[in-house]
C-alpha cells in the first residue's frame, strides 16, 4: 500500500441499555465520536452512525454502569468527537470540571481565555457529542439555575444528584 494513501475509517454504532436510558455509541475506528441519548437535541440523522456492530459499546456500558453505581468518577475511553477547534477547546475545559462540582458558562468562558463569550460557550456546551462522559451536565446558569441539557433537564438533575 502506498503510504500516502488515506486509510478509510470505519464508522459503526451500537445502542445499549444503561441506567440513564438507551444510549447510542458511535465509533470512528477505535475511538468514540458520539454518545447520544434518544431524543436529545442536536442529534444528527442516524445514517451518520454507520453500520450496527454489536458489542461496539461494551466498554461504554460498563463504565456508565459503574458511574451510576458511584463506583466510577471519571471515564477512560478513547474519544474523538467531531467539532470545530472552538468546540474542542470548550469540551476539553468541560472534561476538567471535577466530579461532584459545577461551573457556570461565564467561568467556563474564563477558563478558555474568552471572558464575555458565555453565549458562544453555551452553544458549544449544548453541542457536546459525548454526553455524560464529557460532563456538560456540570454547567449551570448564573445564580446556580439548572439551565438546559440536550438530553433533558430531568436527566441533568439526576446526574447532578448522583454526583452530590
Amino acid at each position: 500500500m502506498d503510504p500516502t494513501e488515506e486509510t478509510a475509517v470505519t464508522i459503526v454504532h451500537d445502542t445499549i441499555a444503561t441506567p440513564f436510558g438507551m444510549i447510542t455509541v458511535v465509533r470512528s475506528g477505535a475511538a468514540i465520536s458520539r454518545i447520544a441519548i434518544a431524543g436529545q437535541a442536536h442529534l444528527p440523522a442516524s445514517a451518520t452512525f454507520g453500520a450496527r456492530q454489536r458489542g461496539a459499546a461494551a466498554d461504554v456500558a460498563e463504565q456508565l454502569t459503574a458511574y451510576a453505581a458511584n463506583d466510577r468518577r471519571t471515564f477512560d475511553l478513547p474519544l474523538a468527537p467531531e467539532g470545530t477547534p472552538f468546540q474542542h477547546e470548550v469540551w476539553r475545559a468541560l472534561a476538567e470540571v471535577p466530579f461532584g462540582t459545577t461551573t457556570s458558562y461565564a467561568a467556563l468562558a474564563d477558563a478558555v481565555g474568552r471572558p464575555g463569550a458565555s453565549r458562544a460557550i453555551g452553544g458549544a456546551v449544548g453541542r457536546n457529542p459525548l454526553l455524560i462522559v464529557v460532563p456538560c451536565h456540570r454547567v449551570l446558569r448564573s445564580g446556580g439555575h439548572l439551565g438546559g441539557y440536550a438530553a433533558g433537564t430531568d436527566l441533568k438533575a439526576r446526574l447532578l444528584s448522583l454526583e452530590a
